[in-house]
């Protein structure tokens, strides 16, 4: 997997302050992306033991919240499996972080993907360009959604996540 960036203490990709590893890979091309240089996955850098050790050591600090995984698309097949494994340790460590993923791809495609049973929020589907609106939060158009994993996959259907935004 190669990623872009590991951005600290973001208040833009999810509740609080997190970390956000932005992963390379993206199929959807959606217009008007806000990270095009992201869709390549053989763009940015590898993501090596080095760069592991900042995402934890950035969780490590009381005052952040969790992981964002954004992009790219983390669920893309050549991010999925070390975002995965990534997220897994990250829950088993520290039991007490979010953990978030941004994918263009729908609720309804990824719901029964293990990256989900630790997942607690995803953003889900393409960013459409003709339903951008720069008012909402957390996601770029009217047709994304932002998902509470765990209540949705208890309740077998769509829980959204702070649903008065």
């Amino acid at each position: 997997m190669n990623y872009h960036d590991i951005t600290h203490d973001d208040m833009k990709n999810g509740d609080g302050l997190r970390v956000v590893l932005w992963t390379a890979g993206c199929s959807h091309g959606c217009e008007g992306c806000q990270n095009p240089v992201t869709w390549d996955p053989e763009g940015g850098l590898p993501f090596d033991e080095a760069a592991r050790q900042e995402v934890f050591s950035q969780l490590e600090k009381p005052y952040i919240s969790g992981i964002t995984f954004s992009g790219g698309d983390p669920m893309e097949p050549c991010n999925l499996l070390e975002v995965r494994a990534l997220a897994l340790e990250i829950r088993e460590r520290f039991p007490d972080k979010t953990i978030w993923v941004y994918t263009g791809r729908k609720w309804e495609d990824v719901k029964d993907d293990p990256l989900m049973k630790c997942t607690d929020v995803l953003v889900d589907g393409p960013f459409e360009i003709a339903l951008k609106d720069n008012l909402l939060r957390w996601k770029g158009s009217k047709n994304q959604r932002v998902i509470d994993v765990p209540e949705s996959l208890e309740m077998g259907r769509v829980v959204i996540h702070c649903p008065e935004y």
